[in-house]
C-alpha cells in the first residue's frame, strides 16, 4: 500500500500538494507469502515522464527529501507487514511520479522481478494557495 499526503495511491490517481509543504509518504510491505521474505532496499525515485518515452530522473533542483529515500528492511515474517515513513518536497510545480522499487539485499535472486517493482505514483505540485 502506498499513501501520499494520507491518500491511498494507485496507477490511476492523481494527488495534489502545494509546492513548498512537505508532502508525507508512506508504503507498506505486507507479506501474504508462507515465508519470511527480506531482506531488502526499498528505494523511491522521482522522475517527470516528458510523454515522449523520456524520462528525467535528474530532479535535485525540483524535489527533495525529507530523510532518505532508500529505506533498509531486514525481513518480513508472513502475515506481517513493515511500514516506511518519508517526506517529499516540491519545489517547482509540475507533474512528478514516483518510481518505487524493492531491491533484494543479498544474492540469491527468490522473488521474480516483477514482484519487486510498484505501478509509479503520479503527484501534480500546484502553486501555493495566497
Amino acid at each position: 500500500d502506498i499513501l501520499v499526503d494520507g491518500k491511498v495511491c494507485d496507477c490511476d490517481i492523481v494527488v495534489t500538494c502545494q509546492v513548498g509543504d512537505p508532502v508525507p509518504l508512506q508504503v507498506k510491505l505486507t507479506n501474504w507469502s508462507k515465508h519470511s521474505v527480506g531482506p531488502f532496499a526499498l528505494t523511491v525515485m522521482p522522475y517527470q515522464d516528458y510523454q515522449n518515452g523520456v524520462h528525467n530522473y535528474d530532479l535535485q533542483d525540483a524535489i527533495t527529501f525529507v530523510g532518505s529515500n532508500t529505506f533498509y528492511i531486514d525481513t518480513v515474517k508472513p502475515a506481517k507487514d513493515s511500514v516506511y515513513f518519508g517526506a517529499l518536497l516540491f519545489l517547482y510545480t509540475g507533474d512528478f511520479y514516483l518510481n518505487i522499487k524493492f531491491h533484494e539485499d543479498k544474492s540469491s535472486r527468490e522473488l521474480p522481478l516483477s514482484w519487486l517493482c510498484l505501478p509509479s505514483v503520479h503527484i501534480r505540485a500546484t502553486e501555493p494557495v495566497a
